[in-house]
Order: C-alpha cells, then sequence, then structure tokens
C-alpha cells in the first residue's frame, strides 16, 4: 500500500515554529513531526525561514515571513495569502499525485477549496477551522459584522470537509455546513519540548495576544486586589517588546491608536501596571525563556471574555505541570478538568476564588492531562483517520 501523500498549506505569515505568538503555526509543528512519525508523506506549503522536517518537501512563495503586513487593510493584506494559496493549488493541480489537501487559512482556505475540490484532477481537501467562533447575537450586538453569511455559501462540492478544532466551535455551524463537517481533531503539543516544574515561584502569569475577548484586565485588577505578582506576556497589536509599546505610547499620532487592541491596552492595562509594581508587562516573549516563564508560574489566569474557540496557551501551561484558572466559556470545559488540572470560573467573584485555591492543584496531573488528551501523536492519528474519511465519501 503506497504511502498517503498530504499537501499542507500553512499561512503565509509567520515560519513555523513560531518564536513568540503564532498558535497555528505551534500546531503545525506538532502536526507535521507526527505525521512523519507515523509514515505520511508531507509536503509543506509556508514561508521561508521555517524548520527542515526530516523527509519533508517545502514550497515558498515567500522569502520571508508576512505578519508585518497582516493588520492592514484588506486590499493591501488579502494579496498575500491570495497569492500564497493560488501558489499552492496550482503546485497541487500540476502535480497530480496528492491524496489530500490539509488547509489552515481562514475563510480564503475554504472559499477557494470549495471551487477547486469541484475540478475531478484535484485531491479532496479538508480546512482546518481554528476560528474565529461562528457569529451570534452577543458578538452581532458589538457591532461585529455577520460571518455566517459567508459560511452559507459553501457547500457547491462535495469533496471539501471542514474539521473543528473543539465540538464547542462546531456546535453553532450553518446546516448547510453539516455535511461538510468532521469530527473535531483537539489542538496538541509535543509534551517533552515543555519543561516541567513542580515546584512554583510566586507569581501568576497571562499569555495571549492582548485584546478585550482575552479580558487580561480582569486579571490584572485581582492580582491588584490580592496582592499577587502578576506577570503579563503576549503582543499589543502586533508589537513583540516592551520598548516599541512604550514608544508607541509615548505618540499621540502613533497610528497603533487606530486598533482595538492598542486602545484596550492603553486604557486597561497600562493604568494598572503604572499603579502596582506587581504587575508587569514582558513583551512577547519566545524559546527558553517563554518555556521558564510558564514553568515556573503558580498559575495561568485565563479570564476570556468570548467563546474561545481552543486556547493553545492552556495546553502549553498543562504540559509544563501549571494549573489554569479560566472562565467557563467557549472550549475550556473541554479542556479543563475542574479541580484536577485547573478551575472553570462561571463569575469574576468565582475567578478570584479559585485563583486563591490554585496550590490544590496537583502540577503532576497537569501534565498527564496533556498527555492523555492533546498529544501530538493523538492529533496526528486523529487526522489521518480524517483524511481518509474524507477521501472514501470523495470517492
Amino acid at each position: 500500500m503506497s504511502k498517503l501523500r498530504v499537501a499542507i498549506i500553512a499561512p503565509p505569515w509567520l515560519h513555523i515554529p513560531p518564536t513568540g505568538y503564532g498558535g497555528i503555526e505551534a500546531v503545525l509543528d506538532g502536526l507535521i513531526t507526527g505525521l512523519v512519525n507515523k509514515s505520511v508523506d508531507v509536503e509543506l506549503f509556508t514561508v521561508r525561514g521555517t524548520k527542515r522536517y526530516r523527509g519533508v518537501k517545502q514550497h515558498v512563495l515567500y522569502s520571508e515571513e508576512q505578519y508585518k503586513d497582516i493588520h492592514r487593510p484588506m486590499y493591501e493584506s488579502l494579496p498575500i495569502l491570495a497569492a500564497h494559496m493560488q501558489f499552492a493549488l496550482n503546485y497541487i493541480k500540476n502535480d497530480g499525485k496528492f491524496d489530500i489537501i490539509h488547509d489552515h487559512n481562514g475563510f480564503l482556505g475554504p472559499q477557494l477549496l470549495d471551487w477547486a475540490t469541484l475540478d475531478p484532477s484535484m485531491p479532496p481537501a479538508v480546512h482546518t477551522l481554528h476560528g474565529p467562533p461562528f457569529s451570534n447575537q452577543v458578538m452581532l450586538n458589538q457591532g461585529l459584522p455577520d460571518n455566517r453569511l459567508f459560511w452559507e455559501q459553501l457547500g457547491q462540492s462535495k469533496r471539501s470537509f471542514i474539521i473543528g478544532i473543539s465540538d464547542t466551535l462546531m456546535a453553532p455551524a450553518p446546516e448547510n455546513l453539516k455535511p461538510m463537517i468532521l469530527p473535531a481533531v483537539y489542538n496538541a503539543v509535543d509534551v517533552n519540548h515543555f519543561i516541567f516544574k513542580k515546584q512554583k515561584n510566586n507569581y501568576f502569569i497571562t499569555l495571549a495576544r492582548f485584546s478585550p475577548e482575552k479580558a487580561q484586565h480582569v486579571a490584572a485588577e485581582l492580582c491588584q486586589k490580592l496582592g499577587y505578582r502578576l506577570r503579563m506576556a503576549g503582543t499589543v497589536a502586533g508589537i513583540a517588546t516592551n520598548r516599541r509599546l512604550i514608544l508607541e505610547l509615548a505618540n499621540p499620532l502613533s497610528n497603533y491608536r487606530n486598533t482595538t487592541d492598542f486602545r484596550y491596552y492603553s486604557d486597561k492595562i497600562l493604568p494598572l501596571v503604572i499603579r502596582s509594581p506587581r504587575i508587569t508587562y514582558v513583551g512577547n516573549i519566545e524559546g527558553r525563556r517563554k518555556l521558564n516563564f510558564i514553568a515556573h508560574a503558580k498559575a495561568l489566569l485565563f479570564p476570556i471574555d468570548w467563546e474561545e474557540p481552543f486556547g493553545m496557551a492552556v495546553i502549553e501551561a498543562l504540559a509544563s505541570g501549571t494549573p489554569v484558572v479560566a472562565m467557563n466559556r467557549g472550549a475550556m470545559p473541554e479542556i479543563i478538568q475542574h479541580g484536577y488540572n485547573g478551575f472553570l470560573a462561571n463569575s469574576v467573584e468565582e475567578f478570584e476564588e479559585y485563583m486563591q485555591r490554585v496550590d490544590e492543584i496537583n502540577p503532576e496531573d497537569c501534565r498527564q492531562s496533556v498527555i492523555d488528551k492533546f498529544s501530538a501523536d493523538i492529533m496526528a492519528q486523529n487526522y489521518i483517520e480524517r483524511y481518509q474519511e474524507a477521501i472514501r465519501r470523495s470517492n
């Protein structure tokens, strides 16, 4: 029997693995390794700078990461993604010998695949939906556009499928998508990449890009109230260093003031950082520094104010033996076992209570929960089964 041959289309924004922020790219790092270990023939469409994986052929249109342009207006940023996607599909069609396409590019990916797979000379395709969630009334009330109008247009092809990263994410999918949806596959990490520490230092952490839906201000306000140390890591509207952030905050004419995430940090986080020496912003950390940052923390605080599709930072913390206190929203109940590897709070008051109880959680149980459910090996096997199902249904 010939090896399964998969074309993975990664986003063009960051190389794999990412040096700092980059949830999709971190997932792809584990997936590619896991597939190769299971004798799958992988070819990767990515950007230059991506790690060289054993036996994996890379195809590159862009000679560097394109993240610097991701926040530009659509008419400037969209051509980058469109060119990357078209480059990949052109190669796949001309090659003619792939068994399946696995795409990770939001919105444009499933749209193009819905049409491309109408061509019988193209292989079937799966798109991993990493988010954002399907629109709901709460989102519409916040003035966000209704993305369901996009999803309702899909379904022309019977050879293009969608895989969610959690059951929670896919539950409200429009009816027309249901025939295209394969069972969810959880994101994963290689546990061996993470430092495990049973003895923790006396500080809490947040680890996410700063934005209203991540609600880091709740963590900062509670740590200020309780007298706890809080170290906050992540990008601010793409800004990755403390020095650069200070310069932009000091500039009243900064273009970043037009972005929601920058204003969120400026209005909600900065006053708390200025007021309390116990609360610090450490920038977008990476590498060994990030691993130690997570492993030595008392707990990761994850006070989300939206239906989080998954949360890579959560399983990264658990893999390090660091418990998680999270709001009981989105996919958190699929990751956090209340009282075993963390706590799920239904209010700010409960969140405050659970912050004071993190010593009840055994770090070894946190790590074991990732080994049991969110390992790269399990993720790779689940994707192989989805590939085979997509191929079977397409035939």
